[in-house]
């Protein structure tokens, strides 16, 4: 009876005894139910962590699609922005010709008028200077002369005329 004074032996009795009191107390069923009530919430948290991901990527596929959409109409945008400015470009370009136009045909205009004016101007100076002349001739020729000769000749014409 060695085995009895053996220490070893009685730590393997003492072993035995527990995993048979552990296992009349149904611990290891526990054990697997604490473990799978364990599992069962991590399978669980698996499931709402890849549906919370699915959701993100639906998401992230939708603000993509969001900013395209954006991204086109700023685009659409952008390109009536350039097709309006060249537009009123050319328009403010004709108006600036036509303006241009009004104002050169109305400079010519004034120009022809200032032209008119001067020729007439020039006439009358000259008309009033041939006058001052003739008139300086005329009293010249009667101071000088009692009678002028052209007039003494067409006196002496007239009876001859008037037959």
């Amino acid at each position: 009876m060695e085995i009895l004074q053996n220490a070893e032996f009685w730590v393997l009795v003492a072993l035995v005894i527990l995993v048979v009191a552990l296992v009349a107390a149904k611990v290891p069923h526990a054990a697997g139910k604490a473990l799978d009530a364990h599992g069962q919430r991590i399978q669980s948290e698996l499931d709402e962590a890849a549906k919370l991901r699915e959701e993100a990527q639906a998401l992230l596929a939708s603000l993509k699609a969001q900013r395209a959409e954006a991204e086109a109409a700023a685009k659409d945008m952008l390109d009536t922005a350039k097709a309006d400015a060249e537009r009123f470009a050319a328009e403010a370009k004709a108006k600036l010709d036509e303006q241009i136009a009004r104002r050169a045909d109305l400079a010519e205009r004034r120009i022809a008028n200032a032209e008119a004016q001067a020729a007439a101007e020039v006439k009358a100076a000259a008309a009033d200077l041939a006058a001052h002349i003739a008139e300086s001739v005329l009293s010249a020729r009667i101071a000088g002369a009692k009678s002028d000769p052209l007039v003494d000749a067409a006196l002496a014409q007239l009876p001859n005329k008037l037959n």
